[in-house]
């Protein structure tokens, strides 16, 4: 029996090149997320609010639910993540 060996968990898994590209895109943009909100030290009820999310989708987030999010979604919740806050 001849092991493959991959560079990352995604190549081994996706199917093809693309594939494997986007989850790589995917996996980074929600871990950095994660770490974002992790930072701001706020309820996760507030952390929906700022990210504009629902709070079952900010647990989903928090959890690290890959395959809930494509990376459009994952784009827009990073800028949402990086926007300023307003003086309240």
């Amino acid at each position: 029996m001849n092991a493959e060996i991959y560079e990352n968990v995604w190549d081994a898994l996706a199917d093809t090149e693309k594939e494997a590209a986007n989850r790589k895109a995917r996996s980074a943009l929600l871990y950095e997320i994660r770490r974002a909100v992790q930072r701001w030290g706020i309820p996760q009820e507030e952390a929906a609010k700022r990210l504009g999310l629902t709070r079952p989708r900010t647990t989903d987030l928090l959890r690290g639910k890959l395959a809930k999010f494509s990376l459009d979604a994952l784009v827009n919740i990073a800028a949402s993540a990086t926007r300023p806050r307003s003086a309240a």
